[in-house]
């Protein structure tokens, strides 16, 4: 018993780390914003895109990913997806036109995709049943502390460093890590039965699935809109408030730590509370926080509602993670949790381009937060619904 915990301990590692180097780099964008978008001379709109194109990417890596896991093993596909994402890491560093860049971030996110909806079905089947959401922030809690990293690394580094080195540094790491991978992680596909229905469609909408299955992905899309705005645009939107990028850099780091403890924190009640009540809270805080933020103004309260918003909104995210695979038989765990990866990030896609157009209509830093409200408030209605038609597979 003893020798299998310490094994679990070591995948949950392995898979922390994987998440890191994605939280890296998707924050790596919001950070290196400030000088990028100068230096390769884009506009709001052209900001937004290439933030999206990542997640565009995701989209299509996701669904590809994980239905290719379920046949092929989730190990090969981790390995070929880390690769990709920090081949193209190096790929961004080297960009000179906004085109190179958009196709960058492009097939980075493909990589992306590839891996997360691996890294939640094997977070699931690892796990006790009484600690799945838990060991699934554990796990994705990395993707914060990657995030928190990068920002880091810029305040650290101050107004000398060079953007393309923080794209550099995210695509070397997770070349380096593939042979971890490798030696530590085990294969966890579920045994080949020929008799099993492995059909995603039926899968997804059969045996009254269809329910939950469009209010998950209708929970990831409205999460994953106010996430993803505030990953890629909370330092330029702090510098636009009037404030040194030093200070844009302090709450996007902020954002990032306090989501590590919102994570652990909301994972672990929803392991002991069950998720319908607790995440329906966390949704209605979420929407207090975005507002709070809207109109802070000094430094203090930018950083302590950029920490609160963090801490809600990953808190509700990997949470979501634990749910959406138990939803589904377990031989398609992987292609169900990869639809709902993919689906759901049309709300990551959204959130950055959101911010742009708004941006570039002439929406305030303090309009573009306030925004995000009755998107938080609309996730807590949708979770309720969620649960009373759930009804978990396993």
């Amino acid at each position: 018993m003893e020798k299998k915990s310490v094994a679990g301990g070591l995948v949950v590692l392995v898979c922390f780390l994987i998440a890191a180097v994605e939280g890296y780099d998707i924050q790596a964008f919001g950070v290196a914003a400030p000088k990028m978008v100068p230096e390769l001379g884009l506009n709001p709109a052209q900001q937004g895109w290439a933030a999206s194109a990542a997640m565009i990417g995701l989209v299509m890596g996701a669904f590809a990913g994980g239905w290719l896991a379920d046949r092929t093993g989730r190990k090969p596909v981790l390995v070929g997806s880390v690769a990709m994402f920090g081949i193209f890491s190096l790929v961004t560093a080297a960009a000179l036109s906004y085109d190179a860049l958009l196709w960058a971030r492009f097939a980075t996110g493909l990589g992306f995709g590839g891996a997360m909806p691996n890294l939640i079905a094997v977070a699931v089947e690892i796990a006790k049943p009484d600690r799945r959401a838990a060991t699934v922030a554990a796990m994705f809690c990395g993707m914060p502390v990657g995030g928190a990293t990068s920002a880091l690394i810029a305040r650290v580094a101050g107004d000398g460093l060079d953007w393309r080195t923080i794209f550099i540094a995210g695509g070397v790491v997770p070349l380096v890590l593939i042979p971890v991978i490798v030696l530590l992680l085990p294969e966890t596909r579920p045994a080949h039965d020929p008799a099993a229905d492995r059909n995603l469609v039926r899968a997804l909408f059969a045996g009254r699935r269809a329910a939950p299955t469009v209010l998950i992905w209708a929970a990831f899309m409205l999460t994953l809109v106010v996430l993803y705005l505030a990953l890629n645009w909370l330092p330029t939107l702090v510098v636009d408030k009037g404030h040194p990028p030093a200070q844009g850099f302090a709450a996007a780091m902020a954002f990032n730590i306090a989501g590590v403890v919102g994570s652990l924190l909301v994972g672990g009640v929803t392991d002991r509370l069950g998720w319908r009540w607790p995440l329906a809270a966390v949704y209605v805080a979420l929407a207090a926080a975005m507002a709070g933020l809207a109109a802070a103004a000094t430094p203090f309260a930018i950083l302590a509602l950029s920490a609160a918003a963090g801490f809600l909104v990953m808190g509700a995210q990997f949470s979501l993670y634990a749910v959406a695979p138990m939803l589904y038989p377990v031989h398609l765990r992987g292609a169900g949790a990869g639809a709902a990866v993919a689906v759901g990030r049309l709300g990551s896609i959204a959130g950055p381009l959101i911010a742009g157009e708004l941006r570039n209509a002439g929406f305030s830093p303090s309009q573009v937060f306030l925004t995000m409200t009755p998107v938080a408030v609309a996730a807590a209605v949708i979770l309720l619904a969620l649960a009373r038609t759930a009804r978990p597979a396993a």
